[in-house]
């Protein structure tokens, strides 16, 4: 047909290299019309036929691949198609700029087999997101690292068909060239390398809380990739930390407490030791009308009329024999109170302890776990039993040390 057609050109007068042209530029117009025609119907057609086949299906990966667009490089991979293999018909005579054209073809090719790759890979990464395995072991580590020798290796095919030559000479070049490939990927590689350990040693999981002070990141994980870690600080800010980051420093996972089913707390109130003294029989007589303490009572003062009596101590007066302390019947009071919270965790450690005593005053240190883990409940929780604790000082003849303010120095000066 080409060549009926330069017959007739070439009778009508027009020169040869003019006729030549003209059947060239009639032979590219026809194949881009036959592409765009296929185009067409693959776009209106098959694609629609197979997004419609989907919505009809009730599995659900199929609309995970749609969502991810899967099917649209099928617009433009068909008519791709079709013009490589038709090249030959069109360009029959131009043995040269059919190759060309076959070369552009795989090319383009190429780029659309990556990008339907890369739509199944989002696809498995968003079901397996579904799965409670994936907060223990995530996978987009490893799938970013598919991408990447995807890519690599889509590079080597297209420089292998654009230079003409072999796949695996490119590639001896890039061994060649090891030094700078590793500079290259060096953060590629580390952060692969450490995301492995972080999966292996179950490290960090999506929706730990960790805390990084380097990084200034104190929040929830929410991504964990080859390269970064994703984390919502509680001020909704997001810090981003390198991947290898969380192996060559320290960090702090709140994972265990979580898992617990209790918080802790642990706080010292400072006690003034100069309002510690042994109880009057008036004290006890009062201390005797709190429900939580006569129990107690009880069984201390049986202790101590039993040591005393085996020793000989006369206990009449404060300091012959043991006595009771108005700091250890408040010690006593608030491990009660303690353990009749209702949000106290009765498995978990409860201790109300002393310190070693300081300048500030007789550190005493409540140490307890809540059953309730969120940030709010547990402060309200921790205010609550601290506002009684304070509250109810009074009443064992206690005070809780503080500075001079200057309410304090001005009534000095009343005085």
């Amino acid at each position: 047909m080409q060549n009926l057609l330069e017959k007739l050109l070439t009778d009508s007068g027009l020169p040869a290299p003019a006729t030549q042209l003209v059947v060239l530029a009639l032979s590219i117009l026809a194949l881009t019309v036959l592409a765009y025609l296929v185009s067409k119907m693959t776009r209106h057609l098959m694609v629609p036929f197979f997004v419609r086949a989907t919505t009809l299906s009730k599995s659900d990966w199929d609309d995970r691949l749609v969502s991810n667009r899967f099917f649209d490089p099928l617009a433009i991979m068909v008519p791709v198609i079709v013009v490589y293999a038709t090249v030959g018909i069109f360009l029959a005579e131009r043995p040269f700029f059919a190759e060309i054209v076959r070369r552009l073809c795989m090319i383009i090719l190429v780029f659309l087999a990556v990008r339907m790759v890369n739509s199944i890979l989002y696809t498995v990464e968003d079901i397996y997101k579904r799965s409670e395995v994936s907060k223990r072991k995530p996978i987009s580590g490893y799938l970013s690292v598919v991408r990447i020798v995807m890519f690599i290796l889509a590079g080597i095919f297209i420089v292998s068909t654009l230079t003409d030559k072999s796949p695996w000479g490119i590639v001896s070049i890039l061994g060649g060239l090891t030094a700078v490939v590793l500079l290259i990927f060096k953060d590629t590689i580390l952060g692969f390398v450490a995301s492995l350990q972080l999966v292996s040693h179950d490290m960090v999981r999506l929706g730990d809380w960790i805390e990084m002070p380097k990084f200034e990141a104190d929040g929830e994980v929410i991504d964990v990739s080859i390269h970064t870690v994703k984390v919502q600080n509680w001020d909704m800010t997001i810090t981003t930390i390198p991947t290898y980051a969380l192996v060559s420093n320290a960090f702090k996972n709140w994972r265990g407490m979580s898992q617990s089913g209790g918080r802790r707390i642990k706080r010292a109130l400072y006690l003034d030791m100069n309002s510690v003294r042994f109880c009057s029989p008036e004290m006890l007589e009062k201390f005797n009308n709190f429900d939580s303490l006569k129990e107690y009572l009880q069984k201390k003062q049986a202790e101590i009329d039993l040591y005393n009596q085996e020793h000989n101590l006369d206990n009449s007066s404060a300091p012959n024999g043991r006595q009771q302390t108005n700091i250890g019947i408040f010690r006593a009071y608030i491990k009660n109170y303690l353990i009749n919270h209702p949000k106290t965790n009765e498995n978990m450690t409860l201790l109300v302890r002393h310190l070693p005593p300081t300048a500030k005053g007789l550190p005493m240190e409540i140490y307890l776990f809540s059953s309730d883990q969120a940030w709010a409940n547990y402060e309200d929780i921790q205010a609550d039993i601290f506002d009684h604790i304070i509250a109810v000082l009074p009443e064992f003849g206690l005070r809780v040390f503080q500075e001079p303010s200057g309410l304090d120095l001005q009534s000095l000066r009343d005085q």
